[in-house]
């Protein structure tokens, strides 16, 4: 008996369909690949990200200690120091400098900005050494902390290239602004390339908006970092004015060079469904969605012709405080813990048994110092003390 035929069954399998088209508009991926701004991102354990932050913390370092050894307090001042234990890296009494650092002829010394200086002898080299000074150890600690946390976010987001170029611009224009404010005080300038990250970070954000998520909590983050180094800046020696100048310079180089963030690494799904082609082509159309030639544009025109009125100004020795009465108030609050006089001070000398009696001609009051040799820097700085 012939046995009946088994029926066959065709299956037919057919690809499945990749859920995601190329042809999505950049506005789709833009919302679909939306990732937190990097302050909220862990950080990359990638050493070559953070190279340039690093490059500039250090130099800040090395600025500090060298201004640290020069100051030399336990000798200068004869053991009138604070944290003597330190020795040659002991501090300036409190009253002397509340930033807990040198003299203010030690920062001259090291190429701090003040007006004498800088109109009268046209020593414009402090334009470049005032941006590496620090005007205490507060200072210091909050500045580079603020430097480290914005700075190494921000280069791992955009590159190194272009945050390295925002930090030096900043840092020149803040001093240049600064020398069109100053009276005959010694002050620093290295917060200038903080709020030119800060800018910059503002600029990149406004830029991205549609790209990052957590936006608001980055301006409350910002905003508080901006609002303590300007409370900051309202102490001596920290000037004020290199931050307004870094920050507008920041901001303007930031619609410049962060009109996209490194893109590349972010735009991969789970699954890895993108050829590499289309990841290409996913890319490119939101390089495209990013890029604004003509704010850059206005950006560039915009920072160049303020760039280049500012440094006319400097070369022609221009004062605008001649024609603003209250402008030093943003540089500096007077305090019952310290002065913002910028009046020179004259003082009388008596040399008596191997010791100096220093006493203000203006009020009266006097010192006496053990030791006779004493710079005339440091005579300075005690008379400015002993009137203030």
């Amino acid at each position: 008996m012939a046995e009946a035929p088994i029926p066959q069954t065709q299956i037919d399998i057919k690809p499945i369909q990749a859920r995601m088209s190329v042809e999505l508009t950049a506005e789709e991926l833009l919302k679909e690949q939306r990732v937190p701004f990097p302050f909220f991102r862990p950080l990359s354990h990638r050493k070559e990200n953070t190279w340039v932050i690093s490059v500039f913390v250090i130099l800040h370092l090395i600025a500090f200690a060298a201004t640290m050894i020069v100051n030399d307090c336990w000798r200068n001042s004869h053991t009138q120091c604070a944290f003597k234990q330190l020795g040659r890296f002991s501090f300036q009494p409190l009253d002397e400098n509340p930033l807990l650092g040198p003299s203010a002829s030690s920062l001259n010394a090291m190429g701090a900005l003040r007006q004498r200086y800088i109109v009268k002898d046209h020593q414009l080299w402090r334009l470049f050494t005032s941006p590496c000074l620090h005007a205490g150890l507060f200072h210091f600690i909050i500045n580079l902390s603020c430097i480290v946390f914005v700075g190494v976010h921000m280069e791992q987001e955009f590159g190194p290239l272009r945050i390295g170029v925002i930090y030096i611009l900043s840092s020149l224009a803040g001093s240049s602004v600064a020398t069109l404010f100053l009276q005959d005080r010694s002050s620093v300038a290295s917060s200038g390339a903080l709020f030119g990250l800060l800018g910059a970070t503002l600029s990149g954000l406004i830029w991205n908006w549609k790209f990052y998520t957590k936006k608001f909590a980055t301006i409350v983050v910002l905003f508080a970092i901006l609002m303590l180094n300007a409370i900051l800046g309202l102490m001596p020696y920290v000037n004020n004015f290199s931050n307004i100048g870094g920050f507008i310079s920041g901001l303007l180089a930031g619609f410049m060079f962060l009109f996209k963030p490194q893109v590349g690494k972010a735009y991969q799904t789970k699954g890895g469904i993108f050829e590499y082609n289309v990841k290409n082509s996913v890319k490119i159309k939101i390089k495209q969605k990013l890029d604004k030639p003509v704010l850059r544009s206005v950006s560039l025109m915009i920072f160049s012709l303020l760039f280049a009125g500012v440094a006319v100004a400097v070369l022609q020795g221009i004062n605008v405080n001649k024609y603003c009465s209250w402008c030093h108030y943003i540089d500096c609050v007077p305090m019952k813990w310290w002065s913002c006089s910028s009046k020179t001070m004259a003082c009388e000398t008596m040399i008596s048994s191997e010791q100096l009696t220093l006493t203000c001609s203006e009020n009266g009051k006097f010192r006496v110092l053990p030791s006779a040799n004493i710079s005339r820097g440091r005579i300075e700085d005690l008379c400015d003390l002993i009137c203030s």
